[in-house]
């Protein structure tokens, strides 16, 4: 499967998950249970996809690498 849609496959995911978290603890405003969830999600992607994110950037980076053909 494509790397990026991997990586934006679980990040949705793990803010999915953390928003239902927070409204079972009991977090009922809607734009702080967001909020809230958009920060810690971030935070906990940055240490659990990291191997998704070097994925991503790598196949990014191949093709940004890769010789553009040439047109006559």
């Amino acid at each position: 499967m494509h790397p990026v849609l991997v990586y934006t496959a679980s990040r949705i995911g793990l803010f999915i998950v953390t928003l239902g978290v927070l409204y079972l603890l009991g977090l009922q405003n809607p734009l702080v249970l967001i909020l809230v969830a958009f920060l810690i999600s971030g935070v906990a992607s940055y240490v659990l996809l990291s191997k998704q994110r070097d994925a991503m950037s790598a196949r990014i980076s191949d093709k940004i690498d890769r010789p553009k053909p040439q047109d006559d």
